[in-house]
């Protein structure tokens, strides 16, 4: 299938569910109050710690407070996007209406993942990208047109990571009945990602920082902003997110041979 097809389908998909969500704006306006408070609570947090102390692992406030932008930054693309596709792969999997997504005229993960779109997670994104905003110009910050651009795409290779460790906990449900308890464990350790990685000692540095790439999703891109770019550091971000990638497609295409329709 042409590319061109799969942006008609992607397209339909998002027609979908903006109309959905219009037929219930009251959910649409709750849940996107529920998620800005819970994003209000980590910038308070950030206020609350540095009336204590002028520095964290080296980090002032505004630079911890842009490190927590990006990490929500990433976050709500991902909850807008994929959260709620991947988070319902593992129900349709147990009743058998997986096979809605296997009848469908695309690349089965393309539709696994693109059927929904959340426009209450996308829709703080704003909110996310204002602070931001608002932590660079406290700082001083004023990246060019470049800039920002090197931003975005480490922004979103991050984004590629998020998605890839969601898609490796869901597609366990190949394996395993129920995976809740595996899906609820991806958001504890993905919460690390508003930390600084120069935080982070010992065993603690080794499985987050090297063996899960859960505290460079959001500290690559936000040190990049703060102290310019470093090669060294955007090519173990770039190829973080290739390889998590292919073993995450590796592991769902597993999964999905195990896969017994509810035809059959």
């Amino acid at each position: 299938m042409k590319l061109r097809q799969y942006l008609r389908i992607w397209l339909a998909c998002v027609r979908y569910s903006l109309v959905r969500t219009m037929m219930f704006r009251f959910d649409f306006f709750l849940w996107s109050a529920v998620e800005l408070a819970w994003m209000g609570v980590n910038v308070l947090l950030v206020e609350v710690i540095y009336r204590h102390t002028d520095s964290v692992a080296g980090w002032n406030k505004y630079e911890m407070l842009l490190l927590v932008g990006t990490s929500m930054l990433i976050q709500r693309l991902l909850m807008g996007f994929f959260w709620s596709n991947l988070f319902e792969m593992g129900r349709n999997v147990r009743t058998g209406t997986f096979d809605f997504y296997l009848a469908q005229p695309g690349n089965p993960l393309f539709m696994v993942s693109t059927r929904k779109l959340d426009p209450d997670g996308l829709a703080n994104t704003v909110v996310a990208a204002a602070v931001v905003y608002y932590a660079a110009h406290r700082l001083g910050l004023h990246p060019g047109v470049s800039g920002i651009l090197l931003y975005l795409a480490l922004v979103a290779c991050g984004l590629v990571i998020h998605y890839s460790l969601f898609l490796l906990t869901a597609s366990t449900t190949f394996w395993i009945i129920k995976t809740e308890g595996i899906e609820g464990s991806y958001f504890t350790v993905v919460d690390f990602s508003r930390l600084p990685r120069e935080a982070f000692r010992g065993m603690a540095n080794v499985v987050l920082v090297y063996l899960l790439p859960a505290v460079i999703v959001s500290n690559v891109p936000a040190t990049t902003l703060i102290r310019g770019f470093r090669p060294a550091y955007a090519l173990w971000l770039a190829a973080a997110s290739l390889a998590w990638f292919a073993l995450a497609v590796f592991v769902f295409n597993r999964g999905l041979k195990r896969y017994a329709s509810a035809s059959s």
